[in-house]
This record gives C-alpha cells, structure tokens and sequence, in this order.
C-alpha cells in the first residue's frame, strides 16, 4: 500500500557529475546506489523548465528515503548554461536548502567530512559539532553539524537524544553504519506565516514543532553571527518533512535570483506525491504559490521515470521548488 499522503518520495539537487557525487554520498555519508537513468528530451524535461535537455537522474538510498541527483547531458535551445553556488552563500541566503542526515553517532559519523575539512577539499559551515544548549527545551540534546559537499550542497549530520526525534532515529546502529537516514530539508525563508499557509494550508503538511533558536551554539553551528533563527517543522504522515528556517537580523538573507533555473546548482526539489494536483495547481497563488513551466504535465511515456502520470512543478513563496506527483 503507497503511504499516506502528502508523502515526500524523493529530496534532490542538480549536479555537474552525477557519478562522482553519488560515489561522494556512498563513500562519506553511507548511502547505497539505486537506478541511473538516461532520460531524452521530453515531457520530464518540459516539467523542469528545461525543455529540449537531456538528463540523468540517480539515485541513491538512505534508510528507507531516497536522494536524486540530477546532471544536464545536454541543454535545449536558447537555455543558458548552470551555474556554480555563489561561493559567498549563507544559511539565511533565501536559495538555501540543505538536506539533514540522522545518525546514531556524530561523531564517527561525522569524521570523513571533518578530516576533509581539515585537509581543505570540503568546506565546513559549523565550527564544529554543536550541542543545543538546556536552555532551547525542544531542542535541548540535539547534536549537529553543518558542512557542504564538493560542488557547495549543505548538509547536516544530526543526532538525536533520547526521547526526540523519530522513534526510527533511535534504533540500534552498528557502529560501522551510522547513517541512518533522511529526516527532512531545510529551507530559509523569509516569512514564517506565510510558508505555513502554503506548506499546511495548500499541500497539507501539518505543523511539526515551532521554536527559535539562537546564542553562541546556533552561531557555531550556521557560521554567523547574532544567530537568531525560527524554525517551523512541517511533516508528512510518514517519513521526511520540510523545515522552514526564518533568520531575523542581522541575518537577513538575500533573495533567491529570478533567474535561477533547474541548470543552477543551487537548484533543489522535493519531490511530494499528493491526493488533488488540480486543487494544489488552482489555489496556488494564493497561497503564495507559483506555478511553473505551463502547469500540471502529462508525462506520458516518461511517466515511469516518476512513478506518475501527471505532475506539476511549483515554487513555494520564497522560489524553493517542489514537484508534485498525482496517478
């Protein structure tokens, strides 16, 4: 029986080696590697807003999530090339999104990126991992760390205490296994109400947890400044969820380029399977929505590709991406 839904079936990034990402994931983070599709000029393409490209798509699994990589072969007509992550981004940067990675142990889990922190061929966000402090009771416990992958994606190691997170979180792991599996994607925006009405009144996720954070351990876990972050859970009835991170000043974050396209490397979806893709692809707007690349597409013979018939690509109010899946 498919789960419930909203169900988020896949988190994904666009990247420039889709093979030598995916063997980063296998060798550091402990993911195993699933299919590799070569997908031709087609609907799915159309969908992305990149009519006339070639693609490869893989995937990897962690625990029972699933990671797509997505590489362009070869670019439509008139489509301009990807871009690199500006080298300058922040956490509150309003193109953030990061993946966060639940593991038994954080530091053994940890380690592989750290010594390639230190070596220099990563680059760290935290300063090291973090502990939230007593005083932060619904996070209280909670242990972190923050680092990007070689192409710029940010990541987070997360472990969690006795008596939060996922009863699945605290199974036990062999200590040469860590990694344990995918518990949501993070995303800074830039008004919290307003990606509550979209993400629970328009996709019908429901409100998870809703705190703020900040002081010197939240500093040193985001590589700011003053950190003073709101933080809003929105789960699905299984599985990984969405967090939505609002940074206050002086850590305002600067807006997401109008142009950024599924080329860019900053580029991420959620992939969400939902009941009533027409209801969501309607009222969209007004929830802060919009709806991109000619709305909900049939995919036809490249159906297979998502496991659907129909699908729509949608940004939230602050352009993070999300494609919705329905049949």
């Amino acid at each position: 029986m498919p789960p419930t839904s909203p169900h988020i079936s896949s988190i994904g990034f666009t990247t420039a080696n889709a093979e030598a990402t995916a063997i980063f994931f296998e060798q550091t983070l402990g993911f195993s590697r699933g299919e590799s599709l070569l997908v031709d000029a087609g609907p799915y393409a159309q969908l992305l807003g990149l009519a006339g490209s070639r693609l490869k798509l893989v995937r990897l699994r962690l625990g029972e999530e699933t990671l797509e990589l997505t590489e362009l072969l070869s670019l439509g007509e008139g489509l301009r090339p990807g871009r690199p992550i500006p080298a300058d981004s922040r956490s509150c940067d309003l193109w953030f999104q990061h993946m966060c990675i639940v593991v038994s142990d954080l530091e053994a889990a940890s380690a592989k990126a750290r010594q390639a922190i230190a070596h220099g061929s990563l680059v760290g966000v935290s300063t090291a991992p973090q502990t939230l402090p007593e005083w932060n009771t619904a996070a209280a416990g909670i242990q972190a760390f923050k680092f990007r992958d070689p192409e710029g994606h940010n990541l987070e190691l997360l472990q969690f205490p006795a008596g939060k997170g996922e009863t699945r979180w605290h199974r036990t792991a062999p200590a040469s296994a860590p990694f344990l599996g995918i518990d949501h994607s993070a995303i800074s925006v830039a008004d919290t109400p307003r990606s509550c009405r979209f993400y629970d009144g328009l996709l019908g996720l429901k409100l998870g947890g809703d705190g703020v954070n900040s002081g010197p351990t939240q500093d040193g876990l985001d590589g700011l400044q003053d950190t003073r972050v709101r933080i809003t859970g929105h789960r699905c009835p299984t599985g990984a969820g969405v967090e939505c991170l609002n940074y206050q000043p002086p850590n305002s974050g600067r807006p997401r380029p109008l142009d950024q396209g599924a080329q860019d490397l900053a580029h991420w979806q959620i992939r969400l399977r939902v009941a009533d893709l027409d209801r969501i692809a309607a009222t969209a707007q007004a929830c802060g929505g919009q709806v991109l690349h000619g709305g909900v597409i049939e995919l036809g013979a490249q159906a297979s590709l998502v496991g659907a018939e129909r699908a729509l690509q949608l940004s939230d109010p602050d352009g993070h991406q999300l494609q919705l899946l329905q049949g």
